[in-house]
């Protein structure tokens, strides 16, 4: 069992590191510009999390029921799993193109930005939007992928995405002088690159499961509405999840552009953790499905305690790295000293986050190898409860009273998860 997590986990580790690798890559080259420019693209891809995030049930949902009809060898569910995601994708996609002009302006209001930041922002939106269609696929892709028990395909493509949009973004900031627009850019170029890549990857290696399709079982009513109450549920939980990370923003952003900038690159603490320990989550997505899907009750309790096992000795590496070399870290996003300087007051979070938000990271992955959407979504209202009281109880603690809401928040979250497991166990639903 712990070969066959790290088979899984390894590369998605390899995969998942890279995407925070390449918000660094944007952070930094903003770094070098201004304040303003960290904190509008902070925000800008803020806007695009909460977009997309809420979107993301057509990565999870996709791998949960993929996973158990791999565990079945139900071929025909298999890849109707796949075609009806990538249906779910394209509608969002073209949603989100036609309604892009009231979103923006709606997005920036909340955000609390204006003025010439709020300029910065509309332009890198009006540009990313464009990769919706890409981006939005390659959640279904990408999903079905591991669904598959194959990390290897979604390591190929989010390296190859990145480095493209590493070095697009690169080029278009540090040669072409685009500023934000650069970054934007570099990311539309390398989600099509990718969607591209993607589909040649799924039929060179899975072009005969094309034979099993039926194409009138695709729109047959009772598996498409297991699919979208699947989703839907798990859209809610994505809801309350990105709401918190808004608002975080959105208070950060009220407090200044200097207070915006420095959390925006705390922040990056955040992501480099999260994205190692959810290798770890997302094997646990795979295999927890696979498992449930054989109906074998032993080998899922194996994978899903070895999963924590592996997590938290993940988290416990962060914590260290934070610890020694955090202000080394915060000087590769930004030469800007009054920025430096106002964020190592804050650095004893980044030590403390990594152990206490696992669990919950962890825990996502093993409701969705269950497909247990519904005990994910009231897990998750019940943890944002939870978090708006933390934050008014300690708004008098200004940053700090923030940064400890979003501390007691990934903590309840891992601990409501584990009490709904407790009850319920295997029957999670």
């Amino acid at each position: 069992m712990n070969r066959e997590i790290l088979r899984l986990a390894i590369p998605n580790i390899i995969s998942n590191i890279s995407v925070p690798l390449l918000s660094t890559v944007d952070t930094a080259l903003m770094g070098r510009l201004s304040e303003l420019h960290i904190g509008a693209v902070g925000v800008g891809a803020m806007i695009f999390n909460f977009i997309y995030w809420n979107f993301g049930f057509l990565r999870m949902g996709t791998t949960g029921l993929t996973a158990q009809a791999f565990g079945e060898e139900n071929r025909a569910d298999i890849i109707l799993t796949f075609v009806r995601a990538l249906l779910v994708a394209g509608t969002l996609a073209a949603i989100l193109l036609l309604t892009q002009y009231a979103v923006d302006p709606l997005a920036r209001q909340l955000m609390n930005v204006g003025g010439e930041q709020g300029d910065l922002v509309k332009e890198y939106f009006l540009i990313r939007i464009w990769a919706a269609p890409a981006s939005l696929g390659l959640f279904a892709l990408m999903g079905w992928f591991f669904g598959m028990q194959n990390a290897v395909f979604p390591l190929i493509l989010t390296v190859s995405i990145n480095v493209v949009n590493i070095i697009a973004s690169y080029y278009f900031v540090a040669v072409l002088q685009w500023e934000v627009a650069g970054v934007a850019w570099g990311t539309v170029i390398a989600q099509y690159l990718g969607i591209i890549l993607g589909f040649i990857l799924f039929f060179i290696r899975y072009r005969s499961y094309w034979n099993d399709l039926i194409l009138p079982a695709i729109l047959a009513w009772e598996e498409l509405r297991r699919f979208l109450v699947l989703n839907m549920d798990i859209f809610l939980r994505t809801l309350c999840l990105t709401f918190v990370f808004a608002f975080f923003y959105s208070q950060s952003a009220k407090d200044g552009a200097l207070v915006l900038a420095v959390n925006t690159i705390l922040m990056q603490f955040l992501n480099w953790m999260s994205y190692g320990v959810d290798g770890f989550a997302f094997a646990a997505e795979s295999l927890v499905g696979k498992y449930k899907g054989k109906k074998d009750e032993s080998g899922t309790l194996r994978a899903i305690r070895l999963s924590f096992i592996w997590g938290m000795v993940f988290a416990v590496f962060f914590s260290a790295l934070y610890a020694l070399g955090g202000t080394q870290i915060m000087s590769l996003f930004t030469d800007q000293e009054n920025v430096l300087q106002a964020g190592l007051p804050y650095l004893w979070w980044m030590i403390l986050l990594p152990i206490i938000s696992t669990p919950c990271y962890i825990w996502d992955g093993i409701y969705i190898g269950l497909t247990a959407s519904k005990s994910m979504r009231n897990a998750m209202v019940l943890t944002l409860i939870i978090f708006v009281i933390a934050y008014f109880s300690t708004t008098s603690l200004g940053n700090h009273g923030l940064w400890l809401s979003l501390l007691i928040f990934m903590g309840a979250r891992g601990l409501i998860q584990w009490g709904f497991f407790a009850r319920f166990g295997l029957a999670l639903r």
